[in-house]
């Protein structure tokens, strides 16, 4: 084999080193995701660990796409603003799973 080949044939394991680099796990899209909608970071990362376990990745998803509260400041979003936003998903399991652990987290 030439030396010249040896750099193709790497372009494949760089492409999928890459890829995977770029992946991130459920827990941690969740996390940031409550992290950006307002919740403090130690909130945030108790609620993931729980919700994690306790959701489907369809709703993980539609919870980490709470961001849209992220233009307020952490001071400012009380957990009755976060609960309503979470209402607005119309998901009876979010809003029941985000309730008990937030209930739960909060006395850590």
């Amino acid at each position: 084999m030439k030396l010249a080949a040896l750099p193709l044939l790497a372009l494949p394991l760089l492409a999928l080193s890459l890829a995977l680099a770029g992946c991130a796990t459920p827990e941690t899209r969740l996390r940031t995701g409550l992290n950006n909608a307002g919740l403090s970071k130690a909130m945030s990362a108790c609620m993931a660990e729980r919700m994690v376990d306790r959701l489907s990745l369809l709703q993980l998803r539609r919870l980490s796409a709470l961001g849209s509260l992220k233009d307020k400041r952490v001071t400012d979003l009380s957990l009755d603003q976060f609960f309503h936003k979470v209402r607005a998903l119309k998901d009876p399991e979010i809003l029941t799973v985000s309730t008990s652990s937030a209930a739960l987290c909060a006395l850590r």
